[in-house]
């Protein structure tokens, strides 16, 4: 732990003190996933009561876990990815890239709810969507790097783990909203949008929209279009005939 950037500690440690807590509490009747998973939105108009939608819960839903093996394969993986991501991109910016990526996953599931399930009273909870996030930067990052799977006895480079990774989330979810597969509870379309939402973050950075560059990218052609016309200015043409 002590060889863990600061970020990617504090993120397990968050994880692992509130299931130990929501763990102990429960013992007592006290659900937190009540109070702080994701609820369906789309529900909360036909549910008075407390369970329905609130404000922080896009926010809070992703420090939530149901059991100890859905905390511990989160958590494996931000313990395996974050490290990396975070000693290329720096502190603030690799947990900016969780959180939005955990937000855009719970719009995403939200809008799959109200698009199909709007009346169907369910709770998402898990860091997945940010996870997948994670997965889906150091993809984006490091794409030949060699992952070696479980059961599988031959090293896969990163870039196609996660776009085979994707592809079968798109279709178990797809199965799902259509009834092929109606025992599955993992919110599909959530890891989903933890994706989309990593993938137009980058984008974004790359093309240097939250920092100011593409302000500066403007300003110098600007610049060098005047500069190009006051450069041309003086000069007397002649027709050719």
């Amino acid at each position: 732990m002590r060889n863990l950037p600061v970020v990617t500690k504090n993120l397990l440690l968050a994880n692992v003190v509130i299931w130990l807590l929501d763990a102990w509490l429960r013992r007592y009747n006290i659900q937190l996933a009540e109070w702080f998973g994701l609820m369906n939105w789309s529900y909360s108009a036909f549910d008075s009561g407390f369970r329905s939608f609130q404000i922080w819960q896009p926010l809070t839903y992703m420090f939530m876990h149901a059991d100890f093996s859905h905390l511990f394969c989160n958590m494996f993986a931000v313990l395996m990815f974050g490290p990396s991501l975070e000693r290329e991109w720096g502190e603030r910016k690799f947990l900016l890239y969780y959180i939005v990526c955990g937000l855009g996953a719970a719009l995403v599931q939200e809008l799959v709810w109200m698009a199909f399930m709007p009346t169907l009273p369910t709770v998402t909870i898990g860091a997945s969507g940010a996870v997948f996030g994670i997965l889906f930067a150091f993809g984006w990052l490091f794409p030949d790097v060699p992952l070696f799977i479980f059961f599988i006895p031959i090293p896969i480079r990163a870039r196609i783990f996660v776009i085979v990774y994707a592809v079968i989330e798109l279709f178990v979810g797809l199965g799902n909203v259509v009834g092929v597969t109606p025992g599955d509870n993992v919110a599909h379309f959530a890891h989903l949008g933890g994706m989309l939402f990593g993938w137009l973050l980058i984008l974004c950075w790359q093309k240097g929209i939250f920092n100011g560059e593409w302000r500066e990218r403007i300003h110098r052609d600007s610049d060098s279009r005047e500069k190009g016309e006051r450069d041309f200015s003086g000069y007397h043409y002649h027709k050719s005939e």
